[in-house]
C-alpha cells in the first residue's frame, strides 16, 4: 500500500511504502540533526536547539525511526486504553503521516500493577501506541541534550552505558589505599511518581505544549480518569530521559571543582537511576555536607531521599549497589562479587524451575535453565565471581539430582546417573538430553554450567564520553570492536552457550 495526497511528505515519499524505507538513511537523518541539537545545546544557542527539535519532529524520517522503534519492541503488540496496536505496514505508513505536534491529543494511560521482590506492587502506566509514538519521537529530540546535562558518572537511562560501567567506577574510585573510607547509599523516594510537573515545564527544553500534555494525560483504573499532578509515567519512553534532566547537576554541587580540596575530601557520586552513592573521607563529611545538600537539590525538583533506603556504611563493611556487593577486605583488597541477595534470588528461581519442570520434557527444562544462567552469568562476569559460580554449579546439580530422583522414584541411581549425566569438558556430571533436529539427527543438548562463563573486566566508558559529540566518534567505535572482541567465547565456553553439539547416533 502507498499513501497518496498526505500532507506533510515529499512526493517520494508519499509513494513510499514501510517495507521499502531506506532504514539506515533515515537512522544516518536522524543521528545528524541530534548532533546539530547536542552542539548547540553546548554552544548556549537555545533559540537553535528548538529550530532543529522541530525539524527532527516535524521530519518524515525522524516519524519513520520513532513508529519503527516502538511497534518493534517487546511492548509494541500491548495497546493502550483504546486497545490499537500497529501490525501491517499499511497501519505502520498511516501513523507516519499521522505523527504531528499540531492537534495532538494525548489518551489517558492504561494503568496496571506488577508485583515487586518485596511482595508490593509497582503501578505501570501504558501510553496508547499512538502517544508511545510521539514519546519516541520527542526522546529523539530531546536525549542529545539529557547527554550534554547529564552528570559524567550518571550511567543510568543514558546510551552507551550500564550498569556495569557504574560498577567499574566505583572500583576506580574505592580501590585505591588512599581512597574514601565512607559510603552514603542514596535512594530516591518515588522517582518517576514525584517529578515536579512545573519544574519539568520550566527547564526541559521542548515544545512546552506537547510536554504538558504528555505529563497531565492521567490514567484510567477500574474505568474512572485519574488526573496526574505530579511525576512521569513509568512505561513511557520519553520517561526515564526526563528523570536524566532533572538529576542533572547533583554531581557537580557536590563535587568540589578544586582539585585540592576534591583531594581532600575524597567526595565522588556515582548515580544509576534512581539509585546513587556518594564516598567521603569521613561519616562527619557526609552529614553535615552531603546529604543536606542532596535534600535541598532533590526538593527543587520535587522529589526526596528514601530514608528506609539510604544509609552511610563504611567501606570494610561493604554496601550493595546494582546487585554487587563491593567491599575492601583486610590487606586494602576492593573485591567487588554478586552481592548476596542476588545469588539468593538467583537459586530460588532456578530451583522454581525445575521443580515446575517434573512432568515436562528434559529439553524443555536445560533449554529454561540455560537462558537463565547464561543471562545472571553474563551479568556478573565481570566481578570477582569464579567462587560464586562453582557454588551455583554445585547447587543447580543438587537441585537437579534430587529432581531425578522425583521423576524416577523406582529407578536406581546408577540407571539415572546414565540416562542423565555425562562427561563434559572436565565435568563427569553434565546434565544433558538426546533431541532430534529438523533433519531427524540426534544430538545432545547439555545444561551449560556458570563456571562456562570466563571472567571478563568491563570496558568502562570515559565519563565526559558522548555519542552525540563528533569528538568521540572514533572513542566509541574503538570501543565497541574491544568489546566485541572480550566477548566472543572461548571454545569451552561455547559448549555451554550454544548447548547443542552433534553426537554419534
Amino acid at each position: 500500500m502507498t499513501i497518496g495526497n498526505t500532507v506533510g511528505a515529499s512526493s517520494a515519499q508519499r509513494l513510499c511504502t514501510w517495507d521499502s524505507i531506506p532504514w539506515s538513511k533515515a537512522k544516518a537523518h536522524v543521528f545528524r540533526l541530534q548532533t546539530r541539537i547536542a552542539k548547540a545545546e553546548r554552544e548556549g544557542h537555545r533559540g537553535k536547539v528548538k529550530a532543529l527539535q522541530r525539524l527532527l519532529t516535524s521530519s518524515f524520517y525522524g516519524r519513520c525511526t520513532a513508529i519503527k522503534r516502538v511497534t518493534s519492541s517487546t511492548g509494541g503488540k500491548t495497546p493502550g486504553v483504546d486497545g490499537v496496536v500497529l501490525r501491517t505496514p499499511q497501519q505502520k505508513m498511516k501513523a507516519i503521516f499521522e505523527l504531528k505536534n499540531r492537534g495532538y491529543k494525548p489518551l489517558p494511560l492504561r494503568r496496571i500493577y506488577i508485583p515487586k521482590k518485596s511482595g508490593k506492587l509497582r503501578p505501570l502506566s501504558i501510553p496508547t501506541i499512538k502517544d508511545r509514538c510521539m514519546q519516541a519521537l520527542w526522546h529523539a529530540a530531546l536525549v542529545p541534550i539529557a547527554e550534554e546535562r547529564a552528570d559524567p558518572n550518571a550511567y543510568g537511562f543514558r546510551p552507551k552505558r550500564s550498569t556495569h560501567d557504574a560498577i567499574e567506577q566505583c572500583f576506580k574510585m574505592l580501590a585505591r589505599r588512599n581512597s574514601a573510607q565512607w559510603i552514603f547509599e542514596g535512594d530516591i523516594r518515588a522517582c518517576f511518581d514525584q517529578i515536579s510537573h512545573e519544574w519539568l515545564l520550566d527547564n526541559v527544553p521542548m515544545n512546552k505544549t506537547v510536554l504538558r500534555k504528555f505529563l497531565k494525560a492521567g490514567f484510567m483504573e477500574d474505568g474512572k480518569h485519574h488526573p496526574t499532578e505530579l511525576g512521569t509515567p513509568q512505561g513511557g519512553i520519553i520517561s526515564p530521559t526526563l528523570a536524566v534532566i532533572a538529576l542533572s547537576g547533583l554531581e557537580t554541587k557536590l563535587v568540589s571543582t578544586r582539585k585540592r580540596q576534591r583531594d581532600k575530601e575524597k567526595i565522588h557520586m556515582i548515580t544509576y537511576a534512581d539509585d546513587f552513592i556518594v564516598t567521603a573521607a569521613s561519616e562527619q563529611y557526609l552529614r553535615d555536607k552531603v546529604i543536606p545538600t542532596l535534600i535541598v537539590s532533590l526538593k527543587e525538583v520535587g522529589l526526596e531521599l528514601s530514608i528506609e533506603k539510604s544509609k552511610i556504611t563504611k567501606i570494610e563493611d561493604g554496601f550493595n549497589f546494582l546487585g554487587f556487593n563491593v567491599r575492601k577486605y583486610s590487606g586494602g583488597k576492593l573485591l567487588i562479587k554478586p552481592s548476596k541477595a542476588s545469588i539468593k534470588t538467583f537459586l530460588e528461581d532456578v530451583r522454581a524451575i525445575i521443580k515446575s519442570a517434573i512432568a515436562l520434557p528434559t529439553e524443555i527444562l536445560i533449554r529454561q535453565l540455560n537462558q537463565k544462567i547464561t543471562g545472571w552469568t553474563n551479568y556478573y562476569k565481570g566481578g570477582v565471581s569464579s567462587k560464586v559460580f562453582a557454588k551455583i554449579d554445585f547447587e543447580i546439580y543438587s537441585a537437579l539430582k534430587n529432581w531425578c530422583l522425583k521423576r524416577h522414584a523406582r529407578k536406581g541411581k546408577h540407571w539415572i546417573s546414565r540416562k542423565y549425566f555425562t562427561a563434559l569438558a572436565g565435568d563427569n556430571w553434565r546434565f544433558h538430553c538426546t533431541i532430534k533436529d529438523k533433519e531427524g539427527n540426534k544430538k545432545t543438548l547439555y545444561l551449560k554450567r556458570a563456571t562456562d562463563t570466563h571472567i571478563r573486566r568491563h570496558i568502562k566508558v570515559k565519563a565526559e564520553a558522548n555519542p552525540f559529540n563528533p569528538r568521540f566518534k572514533e572513542y566509541f567505535k574503538e570501543r565497541e570492536k574491544k568489546i566485541r572482541k572480550a566477548n566472543l567465547p572461548t571454545h569451552a565456553a561455547t559448549a555451554g552457550l550454544h548447548s547443542i553439539s552433534l553426537m554419534r547416533a
